[in-house]
């Protein structure tokens, strides 16, 4: 995966028609506190998108990721300039969802249906839009 100028990575990580979210903190100095986000974050050194997400979903969630199994991974551009980030999907397996141990970032996290991610007013804006692109170009290929 490509290693360009970007601040970091989030994952949308499905299982069973759900996507694992995680409830941010409610700290006020933090972006969207108390919204529903997903694994991801800032990126460290050189690493590319798909070993910032690897890092970032092992730290959370106490999940190793192999990186062949990330389906997708598109970069958006930064706002204003600013340096962009990248957006990968991968499915869990059940024993995976089992096996997650939550970290010290956030107050739960959960399965939720994607339909209802989607509808969610407290979720991070940024991540509908992306999740919405996903799906709708995912729907488009089959035809």
């Amino acid at each position: 995966m490509l290693a360009d100028d970007y601040h970091g990575a989030k994952a949308a990580l499905f299982n069973r028609g759900r996507v694992l979210a995680y409830l941010r903190d409610q700290k006020p100095d933090i972006p969207f506190p108390g919204f529903w986000d997903l694994p991801g974050g800032g990126r460290e050194g050189n690493e590319d998108p798909a070993a910032c997400a690897q890092r970032e979903i092992e730290e959370e969630f106490g999940l190793s990721l192999p990186r062949e199994r990330f389906l997708t991974c598109r970069r958006y551009e930064g706002i204003a300039g600013g340096a962009g980030s990248y957006f990968l999907t991968a499915d869990l397996e059940d024993a995976e969802v089992e096996a997650i141990r939550f970290g010290d970032e956030g107050q739960r996290w959960a399965l939720l249906d994607v339909t209802v991610f989607l509808g969610d007013l407290l979720v991070v804006p940024a991540l509908k839009m992306r999740l919405g692109d996903h799906l709708y170009s995912a729907e488009r290929s089959l035809d």
